[in-house]
């Protein structure tokens, strides 16, 4: 392949045909530091790849600023930015490559089709101040946030080009006299004492933004950079034209003192409470909308800042004409303070009330719900789902619920103040919680929630329910089997090889996995175990360090993790023939977490990357950037995968292609800024899902058509 020539007006003639390992196939923008392109990794990943002019990378001052850049791309990097994968700030070209995210920039999107709606606006501010949040967390202040560093990606707003962010703890410092920044988005304090800025100058830039969005311009607006500065620090905002409902809000972001602006959390707050339309997931899949069959037209991040800016487009008429690319998402409100069922709109949107109980068991009548088992309390509820009926645990409750309709059967009282360890479980026929910050075992009647038996697990390491089983080790290796109606032992050996061995079970498979693993890492020991008799079936060591992740024609699945907890491959083991085969992959997962469904393993890391790997095939079937930061063990059916966020959405996957096709709403917890500690794996049963969300409730959707959440 030829260098690929340059069209615009660069220091450069040619552009490099590599950055690193990457392979440059196409540019799609620059700036006054460097040149973007669209790359590929090795398994296929699409990246988008910024590679500095090769003037600035003489330039020692500038190669400190671009590591600065990656540094803080870096810390952020999650749900709302473009995760970076790889960079190299020693290069002869500096480079940095992020994940690749399709979609328009706010600043083209307004461009090509005028000022948002009233409905999109309040979903865009939200997510930006989301996005804000979880830059401020981590110590960074972007001072660079404008309608072309925010990328419209169909699961929210992305904020990109941290190329004069700077972390708070950082020693590099604006120089005096030197101005950084874009005017018509700066706030005053960085035209009056740029090296004062701190998270404060971004929600000034964050309302400078929306009035762009609302109207085509900004809030102080004029041909000379100058003008402008004056302005900002001197003027009123215009904000003529901008919905009534948010510019209260947006005139508090505008303030002139940091002090007087409102921190991202406060927005979030006071976005939720202004219409029953709000829903803080900015952009629903395009499934949803009547343009779902027209190509997308994917763009990259932006280049590298730049001090000028582009005159903001003026107002259009006709605004009636124009295309509204985004769906707006009914949102349905929980009467705070109050146990009661919801339910959610109908299939046809009219929002009358389902039919009546007998008809709703039909699968077809199926509309969903949402429960709050205990009124006003947070925190996601631990369930689970067996014998007809869900059981989910939370701080001093256990309740049983109806899947059909989200009733509460009975509620069953306990000490525990703390996180409940784990969801209930159902053994031997009975209901099985763990109580009392993981010291106590309760056995419960699964019709009324009485308690049948106790076990104390205080000397216990770790425990397993297997069918009518419960196993538990201690740390000495020896293992027992309680019975799980009756809570007598069963028997109780110690398995060969082991010393504090975990134990694994999958449904449908019969047998347990106990494994231990050496500890520099480079051994893990497994024994297969028959729940019932304690016998040892068969008994291997495997290289690496492995975890059972499930079983499938009498083969194990293992992931390989390296030593800071990263996935890097899949092991398949035949105990018949005693071989086994290891699918490599190209990217590593940080923590992921790992579902089976027949030969196709599915993966979800910590930072939002949703992996599909058939191990028959032995490959990667697609791999999906899901932006999700910390989501949920996923859960599989033959059409989708599924998985739950943070902020209480339940989102839906095509099983084939590996495109999302479906989400609901968010469900915040009281405090928006509060993170969920451990988050509800999707439960598939009927047809139907089920899962909880942060702010306390349990709700089940129908599966069949995830786009009509």
């Amino acid at each position: 392949m030829a260098p690929q020539r340059n069209s615009g007006a660069d220091p450069e003639a040619e552009l490099p045909e590599y950055a690193g390992q990457y392979r440059l196939d196409e540019r799609l923008g620059s700036g006054g530091m460097g040149v973007v392109h669209l790359a590929r990794s090795g398994s296929g990943l699409r990246l988008a790849v910024k590679v500095v002019h090769a003037a600035f990378a003489m330039d020692p001052e500038f190669r400190g600023r671009f590591r600065q850049e990656i540094a803080a791309a870096r810390r952020v990097s999650g749900a709302f930015t473009a995760p970076v994968v790889d960079a190299d700030p020693e290069a002869e070209r500096p480079w940095m490559a992020t994940l690749f995210i399709p979609g328009p920039t706010l600043a083209e999107q307004v461009k090509r089709n005028g000022p948002m709606p009233a409905s999109q606006l309040r979903r865009l501010m939200a997510g930006l101040a989301e996005a804000l949040r979880d830059i401020h967390r981590v110590g960074v202040v972007h001072r660079d946030l404008k309608p072309s560093n925010v990328l419209l990606a169909e699961d929210g707003p992305k904020v990109i080009d941290f190329g004069i962010s700077r972390p708070s703890d950082s020693e590099l410092r604006t120089e005096t006299g030197k101005l950084i920044g874009t005017p018509p988005f700066m706030a005053p304090e960085q035209f009056r004492r740029p090296r004062e800025v701190g998270p404060a100058a971004d929600i000034f830039a964050l309302g400078s933004v929306m009035v762009h969005a609302a109207t085509g311009r900004g809030p102080f607006d004029s041909d000379s950079p100058y003008v402008v500065a004056y302005q900002v620090v001197h003027d009123e905002p215009d904000l003529t034209d901008v919905p009534g409902n948010l510019a209260p809000l947006i005139t508090r972001c505008l303030a002139k003192e940091p002090e007087d602006r409102p921190t991202p959390d406060e927005l979030m707050r006071e976005l939720r409470s202004l219409a029953a339309s709000y829903d803080t997931q900015a952009f629903i899949p395009a499934q949803r909308t009547n343009q779902a069959d027209a190509p997308a037209t994917p763009s990259a991040p932006a280049a590298p800042a730049d001090a000028q800016s582009p005159r903001p487009a003026r107002r259009s008429k006709g605004r009636a004409l124009r295309r509204v690319a985004l769906a707006v998402g009914a949102l349905v409100l929980v009467a705070g303070g109050t146990l009661a069922t919801t339910r959610l709109l109908g299939q046809d949107g009219s929002g009358t009330a389902p039919p009546d109980r007998q008809h709703r068991s039909a699968p077809a009548a199926f509309s969903g719900w949402d429960t709050k088992p205990v009124a006003r309390a947070d925190g996601a509820p631990q369930c689970s789902y067996g014998g007809g009926k869900l059981f989910c645990a939370q701080p001093g409750l256990v309740s049983a619920l109806d899947p059909v309709d989200g009733k509460v059967l009975w509620r069953h009282a306990s000490a525990e103040q703390g996180l409940p360890d784990g969801a209930p479980v159902i053994s031997g026929g009975l209901v099985h919680a763990v109580t009392h910050a993981g010291q106590l075992l309760e056995a419960l009647d699964p019709a009324s929630g009485k308690v049948r038996w106790k076990m104390d697990l205080t000397v216990y390491g770790r425990w397993q329910q297997v069918g009518g089983l419960v196993l538990l080790t201690r740390a000495d290796g020896r293992a027992s089997g309680v019975d799980g109606a009756t809570g007598e032992g069963r028997w109780s050996r110690r398995l060969p090889g082991q010393t504090t061995p975990n134990i694994a079970a999958f449904a449908g498979d019969g047998l347990a996995y106990a494994t231990s693993t050496t500890g520099d890492g480079t051994r893990t020991q497994v024994t297969a175990v028959d729940p019932e008799t304690g016998d040892v079936r068969w008994n291997t060591g495997l290289k690496g360090t492995l975890y059972p992740v499930g079983a499938w024609r009498g083969t194990v699945f293992f992931t390989s993790v390296d030593k800071s907890n990263q996935t890097v491959a899949l092991v398949q083991y035949d105990p018949k023939s005693r071989t086994s085969h290891r699918v490599g992959l190209d990217v590593a997962l940080p923590d992921a977490q790992t579902t089976v469904r027949g030969s196709t393993v599915y993966m979800m890391s910590t930072l939002g990357a949703l992996v599909a790997v058939d191990m028959d095939a032995r490959e990667q079937l697609w791999r999906l950037e899901t932006s999700v930061s910390r989501g949920s063990a996923p859960a599989a059916d033959a059409k989708h995968v599924y998985f739950t966020a943070a902020d209480g959405r339940l989102l839906a996957v095509d099983a084939v292609r590996g495109k999302l096709v479906g989400q609901t709403r968010t469900r915040l917890a009281t405090e928006s800024d509060r993170v969920a500690a451990g988050l509800q794996k999707p439960m598939i049963a009927d047809g139907h899902v089920y899962t909880s969300a942060p702010d306390g409730t349990v709700f089940g959707v129908a599966g069949d058509d995830p786009a009509a959440w």
